[in-house]
C-alpha cells in the first residue's frame, strides 16, 4: 500500500489533471480561436451541455469529484482571451499560478500559527464521517442527499477559492502552448527531449521533496490538506511538461503504431469513458450494486483502476470500429449542433 501511494505522489498526483487541462485550453484555441473558429452560439451552447453532463455526472452518478462542471465553467471564461498573443496568455497563466502560490502559502501560515485550530477545522464531525458512510451504504435517495450536500459544498467554496484558479491556469498555459506549436508537436526532437528530461527532474524532485515533508513529518496537516503545499504546481505541472513532451517525441518517431491508436480511440471517446468510469464507480462502491467501499486496500484499488483501463480501452477500440463518434460524444454534437449525425462509420477501403 506504501508503495502505491509513493509511486502515485511522485508520478501522478495532479499531474494528470494538468495534462488533461493543458489539452483542454488547447481544445478552446481549435474551437474558438485560430482561421475557423466556432460562433459564439455553438460554442456556449457546447459548454453549456458540458457542464449538463457534470451536474449529471455529480449528482445522479454520484460522482461528488466530477471534473466537468469546473471545465465547462472555465471553458466559458476562456473565450474572452482566445485571441491573445502567447506571450500575453503566459503572463496571465503565470498571474494565476501566482495567486495559487499566494493562497497555498497563506493557507500554510495559518496551520503553523494555529496548528490546534486549524486541526480542528480540517477535522471531520462524527456527522460527516456518518454522511460520508451513508454516501455509500445508504439507499439510492439517502446518497443522493449526501452527495449533494458536498457537492454544493465544494461549488461554494472549493471552486471560488483555488480549484477554479487551479484548472485556469492550467488552461490558459495551454492555450500558449498551443498557440507556440508545443502542444501540436511542432517542435524539434531536441526541444522536446530536453524539455521532457527538465520536466521529469524537476518534478520528481520537488514531488519527492513534498513525499519526504509528509512522511517525515508524520503526515502533518500543512503537508497533507492539499490546499497549504507552496511547491505543489511546480512539480505537478513539470511533470506534466514531461510527459507530453515524451509523447511528442514517441509521435514525431513513428514509435508503438498500435498503441497509440489504441490511445487515440480512448481519447476521441473521453467523455463517454469518464462518464462511463462514473458509472462503474457507482456499481461497484456503492449499495446500488457491490458495496465495495471501504472494503479494498489501497493496492487493490489499483487493481480496479488497470481494470477499469483496459476495458475501457477495448470498448473504445471495438465502438469506434464501427461508428464515428462514442455515443455520449455523438449526442453531445447533436445537441450542439441541433441536428443529427452520421454515426456508423464508412466502410473500410480494400
Amino acid at each position: 500500500d506504501f508503495g502505491v501511494y509513493v509511486a502515485v505522489e511522485l508520478f501522478a498526483e495532479g499531474t494528470m489533471r494538468a495534462l488533461f487541462s493543458l489539452l483542454f485550453g488547447a481544445g478552446v484555441v481549435i474551437l474558438a480561436g485560430g482561421d475557423r473558429p466556432k460562433p459564439a452560439g455553438v460554442y456556449y451552447r457546447r459548454q453549456l451541455l458540458l457542464l449538463a453532463f457534470g451536474l449529471f455526472d455529480a449528482f445522479v452518478l454520484l460522482w461528488t469529484g466530477d471534473i466537468l462542471v469546473l471545465y465547462a465553467l472555465a471553458g466559458m471564461a476562456l473565450y474572452w482571451v482566445r485571441n491573445l498573443s502567447p506571450r500575453r496568455l503566459f503572463a496571465l497563466a503565470a498571474a494565476l499560478f501566482g495567486y495559487l502560490l499566494v493562497f497555498y502559502a497563506a493557507m500554510f501560515a495559518l496551520i503553523v500559527i494555529a496548528p490546534d485550530d486549524m486541526a480542528a477545522a480540517f477535522q471531520p464531525s462524527p456527522e460527516a464521517l456518518a454522511s460520508e458512510a451513508l454516501k455509500f451504504r445508504g439507499a439510492y435517495g439517502e446518497a443522493f442527499l449526501a452527495n449533494a450536500a458536498d457537492v454544493l459544498a465544494l461549488y461554494a467554496l472549493g471552486y471560488p477559492l483555488f480549484l477554479g484558479w487551479d484548472v485556469l491556469a492550467c488552461m490558459v498555459l495551454g492555450m500558449a502552448l498551443y498557440k507556440i506549436g508545443v502542444l501540436r508537436g511542432a517542435r524539434s526532437g531536441r526541444f522536446y527531449a530536453v524539455l521532457a528530461v527538465v520536466g521529469f527532474v524537476v518534478g520528481l524532485a520537488v514531488n519527492g521533496f513534498e513525499l519526504a515533508m509528509k512522511t517525515g513529518s508524520g503526515f502533518a496537516l500543512r503537508w497533507v490538506s492539499g490546499a497549504s503545499v507552496v511547491s505543489y504546481d511546480v512539480g505537478r505541472v513539470a511533470m506534466a511538461f514531461g510527459f507530453l513532451s515524451l509523447v511528442a517525441l514517441v509521435c514525431q518517431r513513428g514509435w508503438l503504431g498500435r498503441t497509440r491508436r489504441a490511445l487515440a480511440t480512448v481519447g476521441r471517446m473521453a467523455l463517454t469513458n469518464y462518464l462511463l468510469q462514473s458509472a462503474i464507480g457507482l456499481l461497484l462502491f456503492h449499495a446500488v450494486g457491490f458495496t465495495l467501499w471501504n472494503e479494498l486496500a489501497r493496492h487493490q484499488l489499483y487493481l480496479v483502476v488497470l481494470g477499469e483501463w483496459i476495458a475501457v480501452a477495448a470498448l473504445s477500440v471495438w465502438w469506434l470500429r464501427r461508428f464515428r463518434f462514442g455515443p455520449m460524444e455523438w449526442l453531445w454534437r447533436v445537441l450542439t449542433y441541433g441536428r443529427l449525425q452520421p454515426m456508423r462509420a464508412p466502410a473500410a477501403s480494400p
